[in-house]
This record gives C-alpha cells, structure tokens and sequence, in this order.
C-alpha cells in the first residue's frame, strides 16, 4: 500500500496528462497492487457474498481517468484509487461495499449511494413497513461504534405520502443509505489490512441485505460510486 499512497500524493501534486505519461511505470505498479488487494478481498467476500464467486478484480475497480465533460474541474485524473464489491459488479444498481484509498483520505463503506426515484420509493416502502428493523441494524451498538450514524444527504421535508410524525422519518427523509468508516495510512500499510476491510464489510450485510429487499424488486439506480 505504501507504493499506492505514494504514486497517489505524486499525482495529486502533478495531474496532468504529461506527467501520468512520464510514470506509467510507477502507476502500473501501484495499479497492480490494489488489483492484489482487491483479488484477495474478492475471495474472502464470497463467504459473505456467495454471488460474488465470478466477479474479477476488474469487475469491481474504477477507472483513473475522470469524467471531465461535465465537470468545472478539469483534472484528468482520480486522486484515489476505489472499488466497489456488489453481485453484479461496480455497475450494480444495488447496494454493495465500497473501499477508497487516498493518502489521509481512505474509508470503508457500503450501502447505497443516490438510488434512482423508483429504487428509493421502493426502499422508503420498505421503511414503512419495516423501519424497526433498520434501525435495529443501524443502532446496533458494534455498527454505532464502527460507522457512527448513517449517513447521506437528506430532505428538508418529509417525502410525499408520508406523515413528518412517522416513527422512521429520519430514515424516510434519506436520498442515499451509507455506512462509512475511515482508514488511517498506518492501517492502510499493516499487515492486517484485508481482515480489517473484511471485518467492516461484515458489520455492513445486514444495512446491505435491508436495502436489497427493496432494489432487488426494482430497475435503474445505482449503487455507492
């Protein structure tokens, strides 16, 4: 990981095409060791996510290259390196589990991150109906003391149809469902590493097996990018 946190703070500093040329060396080899990390983590989540035996490393890794064409920030590249581990691959509509590294700036997470309308009224159905058992998951004290609250943007009002004295409208109001814990750079470069990433990821299934009750039934959306 060393390598990677490196080659990152040397983009960051210098991110331009010219540049990225003159090292394709270094960020190949800094390339090749997440793809190692990611591959290691595929094996170990099929315990968890048995659907995801066929997915590659490829599957689940973003591209360096930025989306420039909407963008004020013309920056040609990511300054992270991320994956996003779901049956179906980074493209998924569902929820997943999301890793970012960036020198002090890495963090785990999962959920679902800006679902599209149908998805999200699906989920806020499922919140209707089942909201005790969200909270159940999210109030967990071993949740609360790895992730904190759930996170993502929110409405300033209460969604159509559904009353401001609901008991989940603070479940309700949400636009995306996110669990996110941050990792130091020393907790990047220990040995530990997967296990740690891993041990997070478990801690996320039951938020991730909630919402997949909702997505699985849906179309459109898409998942923690």
């Amino acid at each position: 990981m060393k390598e990677i946190l490196l080659f990152l703070q040397e983009l960051a500093n210098h991110n331009n095409k010219e540049w990225m040329d003159a090292n394709r060396d270094p960020y190949q080899r800094a390339r090749n060791d997440f793809q190692t990390l990611v591959e290691e983590l595929l094996h170990d989540m099929v315990e968890l996510e048995p659907g995801m035996a066929i997915l590659k490393p490829k599957d689940c890794i973003f591209r360096q290259n930025r989306d420039i064409r909407f963008s004020t920030n013309k920056d040609p590249y990511k300054t992270h390196m991320a994956a996003y581990f779901a049956v179906g691959g980074k493209k998924s509509d569902g929820p997943g589990y999301y890793l970012h590294i960036q020198p002090e700036g890495s963090f785990i997470g999962g959920g679902i991150y800006w679902p599209a309308s149908e998805v999200l009224k699906k989920i806020r159905q499922e919140i209707d109906y089942s909201g005790h058992e969200l909270a159940a998951i999210v109030d967990a004290p071993v949740f609360k003391k790895r992730f904190g609250e759930l996170e993502g943007e929110k409405l300033k009002t209460s969604p159509k149809d559904y009353p401001q004295n609901h008991p989940y409208i603070h479940f309700l109001r949400m636009k995306s469902f996110i669990a996110g814990h941050p990792l130091t750079d020393n907790e990047l470069t220990s040995s530990n590493l997967a296990t740690k990433v891993i041990d997070s990821f478990r801690l996320i299934k039951p938020l991730n097996e909630f919402l997949s009750r909702a997505v699985e039934e849906s179309e459109g959306g898409r998942g923690y990018l």
